[in-house]
């Protein structure tokens, strides 16, 4: 099966194109997430027959992997990228936080698998050659990647889980911990959890702040692991 980004682009019609159809997907996934994007849906929004829009992309999948490729070229930075190769990567992963932040849906499409197409392809070039002046091997450079994607990953992820949690179970975070305390009380005053007591009963200052202090410490330890020169 050929990629949805190989195959003739239909030619356009007074209000279709592919480009629209994708700019109307990711309206109504950052309007109302990603399960609420289907062809049909996508159709109704621009006064279209949900058959015609399959002229022009062939399944949800094209559509999904559009979507995510579009947004992509949110993450890639202006050249030339910071000489320093810690900065250079800091800054691709503000600019891949702020894409998420924007387009929540994004973390859903992780599960998916979706075909990475010519803008995720550039934002991963720009990762590497963040690497570019460490003189590297392929392998290494590779693998620093994934700890870097990893990180990433991991944090949007959890972000994400934090923010829909409240809203997916009908109560805020003040009520679910005042329906949680008795539980968590009886626990904590068994003494068995002596480190976690403190932190539940006080509270963490500052615990909204891991992202960039967790991303120096990842860089610290692939720093400390790189060969001298």
């Amino acid at each position: 099966m050929t990629s949805i980004w190989s195959r003739p682009v239909p030619p356009r019609r007074p209000v279709l194109s592919r480009e629209a159809i994708v700019a109307a997907a990711i309206a109504v996934a950052d309007a109302e997430g990603l399960d609420a994007v289907s062809i049909r849906r996508v159709a109704t929004e621009l006064g279209a027959r949900a058959m015609t829009l399959y002229s022009y992309i062939e399944r949800k999948e094209d559509l999904l992997a559009l979507m995510a490729d579009e947004i992509a070229a949110e993450a890639v930075a202006e050249e030339p990228l910071p000489a320093d190769w810690r900065a250079a990567l800091l800054l691709l992963a503000r600019r891949e936080l702020e894409l998420v932040r924007r387009h929540p849906w994004r973390v859903d499409l992780i599960s998916h698998r979706v075909a990475v197409g010519p803008n995720g392809l550039r934002h991963v070039e720009q990762k590497l050659s963040a690497l570019d002046g460490l003189g590297l091997d392929r392998l290494t450079a590779w693998r620093i990647l994934a700890v870097f994607n990893d990180y990433m990953t991991g944090f949007v992820v959890r972000q994400a889980t934090e923010r829909h949690a409240p809203r997916q179970q009908g109560i805020d975070d003040t009520e679910r911990a005042a329906l949680a305390q008795p539980h968590i009380k009886e626990l904590i005053e068994g003494g068995e959890f002596p480190r976690l007591a403190p932190m539940i009963e006080q509270g963490v200052q500052g615990a909204d702040d891991n992202f960039e202090r967790g991303l120096t410490w990842v860089l610290d330890g692939i720093e400390a692991q790189l060969p001298r020169r």
